[in-house]
């Protein structure tokens, strides 16, 4: 794991540690990939819940509860997704925070209205509403996922800085 990867972990872990708090990831485009960062430092049983990789609209459906109305409204790539993957991850594991991620890491799938590169991200916490965005982002499928990954778990690291007390 790289020095950026491995810094992001420590922080994601001390930060999560100091607040009680834990975290589920649920992934799509990056396959698990913030699970793994999550999980590079030691002692991450205590912060880190457990991580749903849900790259089919089936996995999603069944694993996280995304309703087939809401993939056919706006598919797998959606805000609208990545809210109710983000919710189900909470609703499926014992997790204070989640994250959610599902994009288009190319090269291939793409479309004019979705082009490679196009990622979704949503975070919460237990008894609040995912907050929800798309960004767009250039260069191959391993920066694409990679730049993924790390701006979901900064994501998560403003959410944990913005909470003041624990759930």
């Amino acid at each position: 794991m790289d020095a950026e990867l491995a810094s992001l972990s420590e922080r994601i872990g001390k930060a999560l540690r100091e607040r009680s708090l834990t975290l589920a990831t649920a992934e799509s485009c990056t396959g698990g990939w913030a699970a793994e960062v999550v999980t590079h430092t030691s002692g991450s049983s205590e912060w880190f819940e457990r991580g749903f990789v849900t790259y089919s609209n089936e996995a999603k459906i069944e694993m996280l509860g995304v309703r087939p109305a809401t993939l056919a409204a706006h598919g797998a790539v959606s805000r609208e997704v990545a809210r109710e993957m983000a919710a189900g991850a909470l609703k499926n594991s014992k997790a204070l925070i989640s994250l959610a991620i599902t994009g288009i890491a190319g090269p291939t799938g793409g479309s004019p209205d979705k082009p490679v590169g196009t990622v979704c991200f949503a975070c919460c916490r237990k008894g609040e509403a995912p907050v929800a965005e798309t960004r767009h982002y250039e260069g191959d499928r391993e920066n694409i996922r990679k730049l993924s990954v790390i701006h979901a778990l900064e994501t998560v690291l403003s959410l944990i800085a913005a909470a003041r007390t624990v759930p």
